[in-house]
């Protein structure tokens, strides 16, 4: 038998279409995105996310002119995004205790909403320094909390030239709590904002004018 001839009527594979400047530019961000947040800034190569993206190396240095230059864009969009989400449940005013209901959640639904870019601000870098890290940013949002924190000292006759240091207790607790969250994930987000609200909330209205250490007998 003869070989059986080409079908010339066999669809052929349309040509994959050209990503425009921007497009390619956002194609290479969501990709390192996956990389720094899976392997950390150190563990993530210019090959890695050249291979991942199906392009070559120099087109990454084309657009961000290197690694460096790449997770800058990676963390600062992700910083905005956690600033945006905290700095709007502190601006809806309300009662305190709202306010921390709200703070938590906030935190807390980003990292539901954006796991990748949780992790990214987590991990310690040496260009985080220049971009942002998310320490500098939980200091950033005790600042906004201190304020509140100051008119609720005053109001319940505490020295208000404490706020800052309470201010930066809150907000810590719920971001170390919100790194664990992260990976166990339980119990539910609503749930996790209520215990830490339970916390807070009447450990603050439980306080006393001047706390002393206990003293040993």
């Amino acid at each position: 038998m003869g070989s059986m001839p080409s079908d010339s009527r066999a669809p052929k594979r349309p040509p994959r279409a050209r990503m425009t400047a921007s497009q390619r530019r956002e194609q290479l961000l969501e990709v390192s995105r996956g990389l720094f947040a899976e392997k950390g800034f150190d563990g993530t190569s210019v090959e890695e996310i050249a291979a991942r993206a199906e392009v070559s190396k120099p087109v990454v240095y084309e657009h961000f002119g290197g690694k460096e230059g790449i997770y800058a864009v990676v963390v600062d969009r992700e910083v905005r995004a956690l600033t945006s989400a905290l700095t709007g449940a502190l601006e809806q005013g309300g009662h305190p205790k709202v306010l921390v209901e709200r703070t938590a959640l906030a935190l807390l639904g980003y990292i539901e909403a954006s796991e990748d870019g949780f992790r990214i601000l987590v991990r310690d870098s040496p260009v985080a320094q220049a971009t942002g890290t998310f320490s500098s940013l939980i200091g950033d949002v005790a600042t906004q909390v201190e304020h509140i924190l100051g008119d609720q000292f005053k109001a319940n006759g505490l020295d208000r030239r404490a706020a800052p240091l309470y201010a930066q207790m809150l907000v810590g607790m719920v971001a170390l709590t919100g790194q664990y969250w992260l990976d166990a994930r339980s119990p539910q987000k609503a749930e996790v904002a209520a215990h830490l609200t339970n916390l807070a909330w009447n450990g603050l209205s439980g306080m006393v004018k001047k706390p002393e250490l206990t003293k040993s007998r």
